[in-house]
């Protein structure tokens, strides 16, 4: 055992600095003849760490580690019974584990070990030991061992008493020991002799050495009770100094404590001269500035400059950081009270004069829309920008200074400038409306009047333009509808494609004229009255201690709370930007409206132009939340609304569509003008991002023409249904197979396949069949065949013998077929409409179905009445012949 306990501490624990602490050969109960070790071990470093290895021997007979518990996993030891004789054992991990112990002793040991390890290492949560004798599992507190701590270096008892393991220089003085007796292995008794001789000479050798020694001890004894008198004088010494230099030390002490109050003061009055000077440097104003604050001159370059500057150096002194305690000193409340009087007095020069130049430039003419212009331009007033712009350090000071003027002065300016924007804006749609109507077509200019010259044109051009369309309409609106026949439309209610592309180039002059005005502006208004800024820096603009709040010069305390979310002050500024723009521009969104409107009187397709346009605008916009861009599409939301109303007139017009009974049906009105209706849409949505809202109701059209086809085909009281589906389903699907669109894919092969079903549903009716009594008797011949009769005793039926065959056939002679398929084609040429040039296919459609009759007819015949040289009078070549000769004759 002790051999096993040494290989495994050498080779399995010690390289890993592990100390095995008991050892027991296992196994499993049902295997008991692989033998493998269950060992407890313990770390040799903080912290200490109990674990449980399962130990096995490979194939090459190395020892090696196969399972690891850690002690605090254990929950359970059960010793299966309380014999003394058991040899099982079961300890509870994650799951139970049961052993056989092949030793008794081993597994004794063993179990008290590790009741110990627990006891020591897991005094509170230790496992249950179960079915273990009293004696093995006692009182902890009665062992010695439980007392201890467990260190690195510690051995158990029962270790200690059982082996202990030799060190490299042991074991080499042992192997030199017994290399230099030849008999130590041989004759281990007579070697041990020979030792315990050895050690009772060298026992005896230490005790004389002792002996010998004595009067050594004695003298440095003596030397030692010296030293120790010599260190009591010299502790007696430096009590007495220590009493001397007492006094000295306590006046030491109060001089110390002196000097260090002496440079608290000179600090503190370093600090309070440093902070009176920061204080004096920053409210004291130069002579100059006071001058340019009180007597301000802002007509001349030197006296703006001079009044920028001043407002700089007061709006810095107000905004000094003082200490709050040193606000209370009169000197500092005097001077700001004088702050405040250069402030309400600058400020008011300041509003008078930017009040006075915004009225000025609002009613100054400046630039104005020319209509002897080449181009459609609407004015940018630049030269207004260029006017403000030396201004706008001034406007920065009132915002910061004196919210309240400032708010009045943006109030003057969007009112002042916002009636030349209002001006300019109408005068810009109608001169589109006079370039869309024709009436503007000299570039040069010549033939235009004045400006009520030119508003008389408009009005006569539009009301002509209404009035000519308004034939077709109620109301005198135009809607040009699927459903209605186009010489309803009137001579003018289709617009040229010239007059559309006027339209979509004068639509598309007019959004890109409005866009860089906009923002033009906008980025002006946002530099000039600083629009971007929530609120300047204003603290300290108070005159006494109870008004310093963060709110400033009547800034709302929310503006310079420094905990705004970023998402929310962008959200502030764009609302206050979009809010003077508004005021600037307020009549761009219902001109823009009320010019889309117009023109949807004059063409129904100008509210796709609009769409397209304005769509194309919203979604290339570089800022989104713009005054121009949210007008834009809320222009847009109304156009939206205005195509989808177009749209579902269309479709409610195809509805409604009722069948013309005066005379064949033909073309129907909706698919006839789909043609025209889709080839303008493609052209208006090509390469548009809204073709998504087209291609949608091109399904609910087209769907709708489905529904509609069979219920006016039903109606119809001249026309038959079938030629009214057949002919209006290959019309639009010759339409859909030109137009190609995508989205129309899936309807396109469906209406081919209505087309194809009602042909065969025509040609069934009224080709019927022609040799009637004939196909009779070979429908009676073939429900005989049926019944069972074979087809070789078919002649010997009375009712269908050869002489009944013959009397048949007689009564289709040649010449009566070919009268009958003349009669045929009149009443098929009666049906069929000139427009879709159907005849020849139908006809030849019938052909193909009286080919398959007559063939049957001779089928039967070969095998009902084999060798009867029984035959019909015309053969399928004179079918072809009459067929061929009755189409060109007609």
């Amino acid at each position: 055992m002790a051999a096993i306990r040494h290989t495994l501490q050498r080779e399995v624990f010690q390289p890993n600095d592990e100390r095995l602490l008991a050892v027991m050969h296992v196994s499993k109960v049902l295997k008991k003849k692989k033998i493998s070790y269950l060992c407890l071990a313990v770390t040799m470093e903080t912290p200490i760490c109990v674990t449980i290895y399962q130990v096995k021997k490979t194939d090459k007979n190395v020892l090696k580690k196969k399972r690891s518990w850690q002690l605090n996993t254990l929950r359970v030891v059960d010793g299966r019974t309380p014999n003394l004789d058991c040899n099982d054992l079961d300890l509870h991990f994650e799951k139970v584990f049961r052993w056989y112990c092949s030793n008794i002793q081993e597994r004794q040991n063993f179990l008290v070990l590790l009741w110990k390890q627990c006891c020591i290492h897991l005094p509170k949560e230790k496992p249950e030991f179960r079915n273990l004798p009293e004696d093995w599992i006692g009182d902890p507190g009665l062992l010695p061992e439980t007392q201890v701590i467990l260190t690195p270096g510690f051995v158990e008892p029962t270790e200690a008493e059982d082996y202990h393991a030799l060190t490299d220089r042991e074991q080499q003085d042992l192997e030199k020991l017994m290399s230099q007796c030849g008999f130590a292995i041989s004759n281990a008794e007579a070697f041990m002799e020979m030792i315990a001789r050895d050690l009772s000479v060298l026992d005896g050798e230490n005790v004389q050495s002792v002996l010998a020694s004595q009067e050594q001890v004695e003298m440095l004894m003596t030397q030692i009770e010296a030293a120790l008198t010599e260190v009591d004088v010299v502790e007696t010494r430096l009590n007495m100094y220590e009493e001397v230099i007492s006094h000295v030390r306590d006046a030491l002490e109060k001089m110390e404590e002196k000097n260090s109050m002496i440079n608290i003061v000179n600090c503190n009055n370093q600090k309070l001269l440093a902070e009176l000077e920061n204080v004096i440097f920053q409210l004291e104003l130069d002579g100059k500035h006071q001058a340019a604050l009180t007597e301000a001159d802002l007509t001349s370059a030197t006296g703006l400059a001079d009044a920028i500057a001043a407002g700089k150096a007061l709006l810095n002194a107000m905004n000094a950081e003082i200490h709050p305690a040193l606000l209370r000193m009169a000197a500092v409340q005097e001077q700001r009270k004088r702050f405040d009087k250069w402030k309400a007095k600058f400020s008011q020069t300041i509003s008078r004069h930017l009040n006075n130049l915004f009225i000025h430039l609002g009613n100054d003419a400046g630039e104005t829309l020319s209509f002897h212009a080449n181009e459609l331009t609407l004015p940018r007033h630049e030269s207004i920008h260029r006017d403000l712009v030396v201004y706008a350090e001034l406007m920065h000071w009132m915002k910061a200074m004196d919210r309240k003027a400032y708010t009045a002065l943006m109030r003057v300016y969007t009112g002042a400038i916002s009636k030349l924007y209002d001006r300019d804006t109408k005068q810009f749609f109608e001169e589109a409306k006079l370039r869309i109507s024709g009436l503007r077509t000299d570039k040069k200019g010549k033939g235009s009047g004045s400006r009520e010259d030119l508003a008389g044109k408009l009005k006569q051009g539009a009301a002509n333009v209404v009035s000519g369309v308004s034939g077709g309409a109620a109301g005198g609106t135009l809607t040009l509808l699927l459903g209605v026949e186009r010489d309803q439309w009137g001579t003018d209610a289709s617009a040229s494609a010239a007059e559309r592309r006027r339209f979509d180039e004068v639509l598309e002059r007019v959004l890109a004229q409005l866009e860089p005005v906009c923002l033009a502006e906008q980025n002006f208004c946002i530099s000039f009255f600083q629009l971007d800024v929530l609120s300047p820096s204003t603290k300290n603009t108070q005159t006494t201690l109870d008004g310093l709040i963060a709110e400033g010069a009547g800034v709302p305390r929310e503006d310079v709370d420094p905990s705004v979310p970023l998402k929310r002050a962008e959200k502030q500024v764009n609302e206050e930007v979009r809010r003077m723009m508004a005021d600037l521009f307020g009549c761009i969104e219902p001109e823009l409206v009320n010019f889309v409107s117009h023109y949807e009187k004059v063409d129904s397709f100008y509210c796709m132009y609009v769409l397209v346009r304005l769509s194309q605008h919203v979604m290339s916009a570089q800022d989104t939340g713009s005054f121009l861009s949210m007008s834009f599409a809320s222009a847009l939301v109304q156009v939206k609304r205005n195509f989808d109303r177009f749209m579902q007139a269309q479709l409610r017009s195809i509805e409604d569509t009722r069948p013309n009974r005066k005379g064949t049906c033909g073309i129907l009105p909706f698919v006839d003008n789909f043609e025209d209706f889709a080839r303008t849409s493609e052209e208006i949505f090509k390469n548009s991002d809204r073709r998504a809202d087209l291609d949608k109701w091109y399904t609910k059209l087209v769907s709708a023409m489905f529904d509609a086809i069979p219920r006016i085909a039903a109606e119809h009281p001249k026309t038959p249904s079938e030629v009214v589906k057949m002919e209006n389903y290959h019309h639009l699907f010759a339409l859909l197979s030109q137009l190609k669109i995508g989205v129309l894919d899936n309807l396109r092969k469906e209406a081919k396949q209505r087309y194809n079903d009602a042909m065969r549903a025509y040609v069934t009716r009224y080709f019927g069949r022609p040799l009637e009594k004939l196909n009779q008797f070979f429908d009676g011949v073939q429900a005989k065949v049926n019944q069972g009769v074979k087809e070789s005793e078919i002649s010997y039926q009375m009712a269908f013998s050869k002489q009944e065959l013959r009397k048949v056939i007689k009564e289709y002679p040649a010449r009566e077929v070919k009268r009958g398929l003349v009669n045929l084609y009149r009443k098929v040429d009666k049906h069929l409409c000139e427009q879709e040039n159907l005849l020849q296919v139908v006809w030849r459609a019938m052909q193909e179905e009286f080919i398959q009759q007559y063939k049957s007819v001779e089928d039967l015949i070969q095998r009902c009445y084999p060798g009867s040289m029984i035959a019909l009078e015309f053969t399928i070549s004179d079918i072809l012949e009459f067929f061929s000769e009755i189409a060109r004759s007609h």
